[in-house]
């Protein structure tokens, strides 16, 4: 178990293999059609990267932390945080879902772990490129976003095989690792199970994600934009889902969880609550 949090600074050529370039091509809207757009775009890329390697580094923030549930309450030592619970399954039959579910409840006597983690590019890059033209600055912008999802990912597998190692022995491709073929799971926030971005204040304290240049906006949002951060799961069934609609009871439960007047916490689940809510 790690006690404290780590610092891993990545070269872009130690990451680039671990980009899913997919998701930049949905980016750029450029999918199953346009191949011929899709192949100079990429393209452009890749020559990009090869620019930006050696002027340009990413970083990854972790930490393995003592973990236990509490009813929906996700315990990380001291910090208790709240989490949202899905409104209907995700199939019939199915539980509705929390991510507390995945840590070991503290009744039951025993301690879990759970990962924190924050991905990022050097501060300068988005800045550096700020006087190009508007395609490049998009193909910066994307490709920095590329690149601080696969930090996390790579900074996630690094993690499963050695700094908390769970899974010492897994050998999983680039491609395996894309379709998550891995034990446990990597939900960032701002995404369907974790939609409450003001929970990056919590994760920022935990972190110090201002050593490697991560800033807040009011609204919880992170700067550089390329940035990610989240949480890690090891519990072999854990599994994403989206969390759904909630409404009104839940909005009040969770604000009063949180400890946060229930309009302010309405602002950061605008695009979560039913519309009635």
């Amino acid at each position: 178990m790690i006690n404290e949090v780590q610092h891993i600074v990545y070269k872009v050529r130690d990451v680039a293999p671990y980009i899913n370039w997919p998701y930049f091509d949905y980016a750029w809207g450029v999918g199953s059609k346009g191949v011929d757009e899709r192949r100079k775009i990429r393209k452009d890329a890749s020559a990009l990267l090869d620019e930006l390697d050696g002027s340009y580094q990413t970083h990854a923030l972790f930490g393995i932390f003592v973990a236990n549930s509490d009813g929906d309450d996700l315990l990380l030592g001291e910090v208790r945080i709240p989490m949202l619970r899905q409104q209907r399954p995700s199939r019939k039959g199915q539980p509705c879902l929390c991510l507390a579910d995945f840590v070991r409840p503290l009744a039951s006597g025993k301690q879990d772990e759970v990962g924190v983690f924050a991905t990022t590019v050097d501060s300068a890059l988005e800045h550096d490129f700020s006087g190009s033209d508007p395609y490049r600055k998009m193909l910066v912008q994307t490709v920095a976003d590329r690149l601080a999802e696969a930090t996390a990912e790579k900074m996630h597998q690094e993690v499963r095989i050695r700094y908390w190692g769970y899974a010492p022995d897994e050998r999983l491709s680039i491609q395996q690792l894309h379709i998550e073929a891995f034990q446990g799971i990597r939900p960032a926030v701002g995404y369907p199970s974790l939609p409450d971005t003001s929970i990056n204040f919590i994760l920022s304290d935990l972190l110090d994600m201002k050593q490697v240049g991560i800033r807040l906006t009011e609204s919880g949002m992170m700067t550089p934009h390329a940035s990610v951060c989240g949480f890690m799961f090891a519990h072999p069934k854990a599994r994403y889902f989206d969390l759904g609609k909630i409404g009104e009871d839940q909005l009040r439960d969770y604000a009063r969880r949180r400890g946060v007047p229930v309009e302010l916490m309405r602002r950061f689940l605008a695009n979560s609550l039913l519309k009635n809510s």
